[in-house]
């Protein structure tokens, strides 16, 4: 994203009101603050998107509010943020200027207003993934988990705003894939000027988007996408295609068909899968199971209370912060529950001829 800056000229600018340049620095910093960016005009009135990008984010603002309103969200969503001069001719009152003292006020409740609210995405997949990038602690929990198992060329399949592609690179090679258009300009915005990483359109139900890249890849990522595939065997057969003989698949679903509740269904999950499930499945495409374990215990509660008792259709930002905050609690008590984890990880090796 490209914000247009109106006091960085080449050669001279226009001096004006002095008490609306000090609201306009006022408000800046503040939104600086409370979005941890560094914008020298947050109010400038030209901003230049991707097209895909723009549309995907819900506006509801007009007037001054919508200024503070997309910064928080781009600032959100972590674009990356460019600042430009642009040529600037402010007016006077006598010219037809029409901003007071009310608008700067205005813009200060939109501010505020939209740093307490999270709705950055029009669809709920992307606020649910936008609620998990406020867990870091838990996020590194996961990648923790799965580290050790990555080798050096990688595929992530259904990587999403790239919530834990940061957290695996650099590597000699890793492409991380999406089908939603939204999620791949993200994914171009904060890693496409990487050289060892490249975003990439793949769709798990289309055999031919995996043509090019049989047989590539020593490791397959598949982190909480199966379960949105209605045949997801066929689609393993896919991620064994990709992988070198011997390489592996790191997969983690959600585990227990009998906590299925509103928050699957509001994520679009067709199942939830047992061990003996899932085990099956990936023995049918030509997978052997070297590790099957339990991940993230203590969630089950959460998941129950929310998905199955009150029915709810998203985890708020309080709730998933105060988790968070006790990642570090969970993290050693986790071995010890007496109950199945919130998911499963498989690390399943491709044996050299899928089985009939």
């Amino acid at each position: 994203m490209v914000f247009g800056l109106r006091f960085l000229v080449a050669d001279h600018r226009r001096v004006l009101y002095f008490w609306h340049s000090t609201m306009n620095w006022f408000l800046t910093n503040l939104s600086n603050m409370l979005t941890d960016l560094t914008l020298t005009d947050m109010e400038t009135c030209y901003k230049m998107f991707r097209a895909p990008l723009l549309k995907s984010i819900p506006i509801s603002s007009t007037g001054f509010g919508l200024e503070p309103e997309l910064t928080a969200k781009v600032a959100k969503r972590n674009f990356r943020i460019y600042e430009v001069p642009i040529s600037y001719r402010g007016r006077t009152y006598d010219e037809g200027k029409k901003i007071t003292w009310r608008d700067g006020m205005w813009a200060l409740c939109y501010i505020l207003k939209y740093w307490l609210i999270d709705d950055c995405y029009k669809n709920s997949d992307g606020n649910v993934l936008h609620q998990i990038s406020l867990a870091p602690r838990f996020n590194r929990w996961m990648a923790d988990v799965i580290r050790p198992f990555l080798g050096r060329r990688i595929l992530e399949i259904g990587a999403g705003i790239g919530n834990m592609t940061g957290r695996f690179l650099p590597r000699d090679e890793y492409i991380a894939s999406e089908l939603e258009p939204h999620y791949l300009e993200t994914l171009y915005s904060r890693f496409g000027y990487m050289e060892q990483a490249r975003v990439m359109k793949l769709d798990l139900n289309e055999p031919k988007d995996f043509v090019a890249l049989s047989g590539t890849q020593d490791t397959v990522i598949c982190l909480n996408v199966l379960e949105h595939i209605e045949n997801d065997v066929a689609a393993l057969r896919r991620m064994w295609d990709t992988l070198v003989p011997g390489g592996k698949l790191i997969l983690l679903v959600p585990q227990g068909p009998q906590i299925f509740g509103t928050l699957d269904e509001v994520v679009k999950h067709f199942r939830r899968y047992t061990r003996d499930d899932l085990r099956e499945k990936l023995g049918l495409t030509g997978f052997v199971v070297e590790e099957l374990f339990d991940f993230n215990k203590p969630g089950v509660l959460g998941w129950i209370l929310n998905g199955k008792i009150l029915k709810t259709i998203a985890i708020g930002k309080l709730p998933m912060k105060i988790y968070d905050h006790l990642v570090w609690l969970f993290r050693r008590i986790d071995h010890f529950l007496p109950w199945n984890g919130l998911s499963l990880i498989a690390v399943a090796r491709k044996e050299e001829m899928p089985a009939a």
